[in-house]
């Protein structure tokens, strides 16, 4: 199922809501939907006032009430309908959730230690005990069980040293409180984006290769991006106590905690940004894939694997996005509009362009890449700060929708990326590469296509 709903654009100059200086009749939550068609994918629109941003009446609801609500269809909030009734309009206890993982991620960045004096350089900042409480989310009700260290295979000519795993993210578990409001135990695993440079090679390796994930049943015609596979199933095979990979870390924290709470309800829940979003999902489809979701228990049978993805791109072929879908992995993928990683990789060869007419299907379309899942639709640009169109922290903020300024502007306030600069990283990087005469063959069409993002809509 393809699924689309959009939100409101941001105009060029300032980052707003439309409809400024002109008379709405629409209020949050409205939605223009065209006519059913025979076409499965559709876009929908959603209007919101520049005035007070507020839900119908039929909508509102307190915190309290989302939380009696959500404990009671916790499954159809994680996608067990496929999100039908609840992104036509968005629904409160739904942006709730988004928001509420999102948060998850973006602690991540926050977490993260961008200091090259620091000895955490590159890894998490603080304790896995305190981590949470750091970063102001002590009250999440959840706590932190594992951080999770990312080894990418590949080597860089300018840099010294070999790879080495990094932080790339944590597992977490709600508390015995969480629960009655959630009513699940929710296993929570969450993933940052790209901040090394050896990640931005393996997000450049756009090669689709077999997943092969499943020992039993290799499924050739499954297939993902090369680079991602690279970042979730290499290990540090160069030291004697070098780390696991990413993929066999994971799999046992998983594999642990689902034993732990064998019994209850449970549900596992991944959260990812950007290439964090590309690690969620291969996540999801390998613990679905060796079945790790299936459980004793008869009242809950199979335990939900669900992902919600922050401006993340496609991960891999037609054969992958079918076969997730034959394994129930549900995927709500939140994407601006404007924001190139999502359509990345795969921009001209992907969904888009497999069928002739809507029925002669082409000989490379299993060679195509498709994204998985429900889309929601975001639509913001800031011409005095492109970055923001990938930067979490706005993806957060307009869904939120905070109270536009007293300005004639109406503007809303648009917080910098956390932690780096996502096209200026990509910048540095690649003309660094281009300074020393070394010969990357992805090299100037990635510099070319960084300086397309950057003077877009200027």
């Amino acid at each position: 199922m393809a699924s689309k709903v959009l939100m409101p654009s941001l105009n060029l100059n300032h980052t707003t809501f439309p409809g400024d200086n002109q008379a709405q009749s629409h209020s949050f939550g409205q939605v223009c939907l065209p006519k059913k068609s025979g076409v499965s994918s559709t876009r929908r629109s959603v209007i919101a006032n520049n005035s007070v941003v507020a839900a119908p009446a039929a909508m509102v609801m307190s915190t309290k009430t989302c939380s009696s609500m959500l404990s009671h269809f916790w499954r159809e909030v994680q996608g067990s309908n496929d999100w039908e009734n609840l992104v036509e309009p968005l629904h409160p206890l739904l942006r709730k959730e988004i928001i509420r993982y999102g948060e998850f991620v973006a602690a991540c960045y926050k977490a993260f230690d961008l200091d090259s004096n620091s000895k955490r350089y590159l890894n998490c900042k603080y304790g896995k005990k305190s981590m949470l409480k750091e970063v102001g989310m002590e009250n999440s009700g959840y706590h932190v069980t594992k951080y999770i260290y990312a080894t990418p295979d590949v080597n860089i000519p300018i840099q010294n040293g070999a790879s080495c795993g990094r932080w790339i993210g944590y597992v977490a578990v709600s508390s015995d409180d969480a629960v009655k409001r959630l009513g699940r135990r929710d296993v929570m695993i969450t993933f940052r984006g790209t901040v090394t440079n050896h990640e931005w090679v393996a997000n450049f390796m756009s090669s689709l290769t077999p997943a092969r994930l499943d020992p039993h049943n290799p499924r050739p015609e499954v297939k993902v991006e090369s680079g991602f596979l690279s970042l979730y199933t290499s290990n540090e095979t160069n030291s004697k106590f070098g780390l696991e990979s990413c993929r066999e870390q994971l799999l046992s924290e998983v594999s642990r905690l689902l034993n732990e709470y064998k019994g209850e309800q449970l549900s596992i829940t991944l959260a990812g940004h950007s290439m964090g979003s590309a690690l969620a999902h291969l996540l999801a489809y390998d613990i679905a894939e060796l079945g790790l979701n299936k459980s004793d228990n008869a009242y809950q049978g199979q335990i939900p694997v669900t992902v919600f993805s922050f401006g993340g791109p496609r991960v891999g072929n037609s054969g992958f996005k079918q076969r997730c879908e034959e394994l129930g992995v549900k995927v709500l993928r939140i994407a601006n509009v404007n924001d190139p990683i999502t359509k990345l990789p795969g921009v001209l060869f992907n969904e888009n362009f497999r069928v002739l007419g809507g029925r002669y299907e082409f000989p490379w379309s299993c060679s195509c890449y498709a994204h998985v899942g429900v889309e929601l639709v975001l639509d913001f640009f800031n011409v005095q700060n492109p970055s923001c169109v990938h930067d979490l922290e706005t993806y957060i903020s307009l869904l939120k929708w905070p109270k536009t300024s007293s300005s004639s502007s109406s503007s809303v306030q648009i917080q910098e990326v956390v932690g780096v600069d996502f096209l200026s990283r990509a910048r540095e990087f690649l003309l660094s590469a281009q300074n020393l005469n070394i010969n990357l063959l992805w090299k100037d069409a990635a510099i070319n296509m960084v300086n397309l993002v950057q003077s877009q809509r200027t």
